[in-house]
């Protein structure tokens, strides 16, 4: 009987004096790194949002194969949230406030928010339902910080920070969501006007062809802003 082919010959160990050469990313790729990963998942979820990410998707954006993911995050879910946090990072004004300028402070924190989530739209979605991340707990504990400075008692610290939170996300997924054309807001109104006796007062605004997004933003924040101040 012929003996069975060996499979040790797949098996045998390097000849000697030959070297193991470790394994390598494609040639023109710079080394795969946590740092990398968490850029190109950003670039990934801007070009596709949040349905676009997957691991796979991922390493072949980095030109590489999708195990070697693992050797720096554990899954994917592990890549939202460091995604999330990267892109809430904040670095504060470009000058340090004085003491006594709370609402300047808090102003720029959460217009930078605002600014941030709207350039990364898929972010607005992900942070009601990711853990929060060392930038995020960082921006809410400066946003704590210069409430309790203001004046805000403790017994209403949590009411003002979610009441600013929500404010923040829901301008953003308003204004991410409401993308109306100059022609269309015209048509909107002119069936306000025709409609005028049932919706007078918001026909007289012209309410649907105020595009003022960055203006209606800080205005309303002032109205909260000036609703949390304790008053002297």
């Amino acid at each position: 009987m012929a003996a069975k082919p060996s499979s040790a010959r797949g098996k045998q160990s390097p000849r000697r004096g030959a070297s193991v050469q470790p394994l390598q990313e494609p040639r023109g790729e710079p080394p795969l790194s946590l740092e990398r990963i968490v850029a190109t998942a950003v670039e990934l979820l801007d070009a596709q949002g949040v349905d676009g990410l997957s691991m796979r998707r991922l390493a072949d954006r980095l030109g590489s194969g999708a195990m070697s993911l693992y050797w720096h995050v554990d899954s994917k879910e592990a890549v939202f949230d460091l995604a999330l946090d990267s892109v809430l990072e904040y670095r504060g004004p470009p000058r340090a406030p004085a003491p006594q300028d709370w609402r300047g402070e808090v102003v720029h924190m959460l217009e930078d928010w605002r600014a941030s989530m709207l350039r990364h739209p898929w972010s607005a979605s992900l942070l009601p339902r990711r853990a929060l991340g060392p930038n995020i707990l960082s921006r809410l504990e400066l946003l704590s910080n210069a409430l309790s400075r203001a004046g805000v008692a403790q017994a209403d610290l949590n009411v003002a920070i979610w009441s600013l939170w929500n404010y923040v996300m829901g301008a953003t997924i308003t204004r991410g969501s409401f993308e109306l054309s100059d022609n269309d807001r015209v048509a909107a109104q002119q069936r306000l006007a025709d409609l005028g006796e049932r919706y007078p007062t918001i026909e007289r605004s012209h309410l649907l062809l105020d595009d003022n997004w960055d203006g209606t933003f800080r205005k309303g924040l002032d109205f909260l802003l000036e609703g949390l101040a304790p008053k002297q």
